[in-house]
This record gives C-alpha cells, structure tokens and sequence, in this order.
C-alpha cells in the first residue's frame, strides 16, 4: 500500500552470519555474557571482569588516589596487563556483539578494523622480534634489571619476579650479581640491610622434602664462591632460561600463536561478510517520498 513501509518476508540479513558472530564474540571475548539465558543472568563479563580486578587493585595500593603514581615507570605493574586486557577485550565484545546483533555497520567496520590492527601489530612484532633478536635481548636485559630494581616497591611486582624464577629456575636477568642493582641487595659496604649480598628465596634451590618455604636461603648466598653459590642458588640468568624454554617449547608457542592468529582472522571475516550482507540488503532499497519500497 502506498505510504506504508513495505518490509521482506525473509529475513534482512543472513541469521547464521549474524548470530555466529555474536555466538564468536561470546565465546571469544565475553565468555560470561549471556544476559537473555535465565540460568546464567548473574553472569559476569570477562573483559569487564578483568578491567574490574585491575581497578580494584590500584585501588587497593593507594594509586587511584595518587594518580602521580601511574607515571611512576621504574617497574611494571602487573596491574597494567589487567586493565589493558581488560580494556580491550570489553571494547572489541562490545562492537563485535553490539554491531552484530543490531546490524551496525559502524561497530561492525570499528570491530574488524580494531581487530586487524591488533593482529598485524602481533605481526609486526614477531617480525621484529625475529630480525632484531639480539637487540631485543639486550632491551629483555634492561627490563628485567629495572624490575629487579623496584623489587621491594610493589608487592604485585615482588610476586611476578618470585614466580619467574622459581618456574624458570634462574636468578637475576644475567645472573645472581644483577641483585647488586637493588638497595636491599647491593654487596656495598653501605648498605645497612640483612638482605646485604643476598638474593630472593626465589633464586634458591629449593629441598623437595622442605615443606616450610626458608624466606631466608638466599642470605649472604652471594658472599660465597661461584662454584659454592651453585648448591645453594640457581645461577643461571632468566633471559637465557627464558629463551631455552621457548626452543624447547616452539612448537606449542608456535601453534598458540597461529591459533589466535587463525581465530583473530576468523572474526575479521566474519564481521566484514556481516557488513557486505547489510549493505546488499541497503541496496535493493530505494527511497521515496511517501517512504521506501522494495527495489524488484
């Protein structure tokens, strides 16, 4: 009838493109949003909850109301990883679910590109890091040796550096000696603490029959001859344990890497196929005045 709006009788636009890209974003980024599924409507979206732990946490440090300290650079913390993460994966769910459910091609467009930015910076990356690999070792150095540095400045911190060393069984970025960089540990003749010539327990061999963890095994450990610190201490730098690790796990870092390369692709294709559809849908429209009418 004239100046009605006349709509198709089959769906605008394909439903499996449609909804497998929502079903991608809800598996891939927001694994707990299913807000229409009675059983899971206090579900939590993992982005968000990311973002919410990283909040929490400088919260709890004091930096939220010191924000002064987030420019505090003399090492990382671990706090930045969850709000980052958390940021992103909260902004490319949002667009990809959003854009795909109310057929937006401006989220669609911003999801896909988003997405495309973040895998070829991946790309670049491994390239890069490939290419310049000595330099990449020497910049590895510098920010292990800042991080040992702020050792004691940040708990977060003092437990990532902990959990490093104990898991690749080494100590410092080249070697115990890299302690000397941190106050508490230095061998100068200045320094007051106990910590003086020593190294975190992390460092230390551990006893497999020890149940209780000895804080203190690292102490003076330094004092002692190179041959003699290897009974008590891992000696060995983390840089060259970390790149030992990595050869002898290529295969499953390589296959981590292709396989978020592959699903990152995936959803590239996904939301531009979405995009074509609505457009193809757009085209067979034409506009009048007394409304719009299917194009035959």
């Amino acid at each position: 009838m004239p100046g009605k709006h006349q709509h198709f009788q089959e769906p605008e636009v394909g439903c499996c493109g449609k909804y497998f890209l929502f079903g991608f974003n809800i598996v891939f980024w927001y694994p707990g949003l299913l807000p229409r599924l009675k059983l899971l409507q206090r579900g939590r979206v993992l982005g968000a909850l990311f973002l919410a732990i990283g909040l929490w946490a400088w919260g709890e440090k004091g930096v939220l109301s010191n924000i002064s300290a987030l420019t505090d650079l003399g090492g990382l913390d671990p706090v930045w990883l969850f709000v980052v993460v958390g940021g992103i994966m909260s902004v490319l769910g949002f667009a990809g679910c959003i854009g795909a459910l109310r057929e937006n091609t401006f989220l669609l467009k911003f999801f896909s590109v988003f997405l495309g930015f973040i895998f070829f910076l991946e790309l670049a990356t491994g390239i890069l890091a490939f290419v310049f690999k000595d330099w990449i070792r020497d910049q590895l150095n510098l920010f292990i040796n800042n991080n040992v540095k702020a050792y004691r400045d940040d708990i977060d911190l003092q437990n990532l550096i902990d959990f490093a060393q104990e898991y690749w069984s080494c100590c410092g970025a080249r070697g115990p000696n890299d302690w000397n960089l941190n106050i508490y540990f230095n061998c100068t003749d200045v320094n007051p603490s106990r910590e003086r010539c020593g190294v975190p327990f992390s460092c230390c061999v551990r006893d497999p029959v020890e149940d209780v963890l000895n804080t203190q095994c690292g102490y003076d450990v330094r004092l002692k001859l190179e041959l003699e610190q290897q009974g008590f201490i891992h000696t060995k730098g983390c840089v060259g344990q970390f790149e030992k690790w990595l050869q002898d796990n290529l295969i499953i870092v390589a296959g981590i890497f292709v396989g978020i390369a592959l699903l990152q692709i995936f959803g590239i294709c996904l939301a531009q196929n979405l995009v074509s559809d609505i457009k193809a849908v757009k085209a067979n429209w034409i506009k009048h005045d007394d409304g719009y009418r299917l194009l035959k």
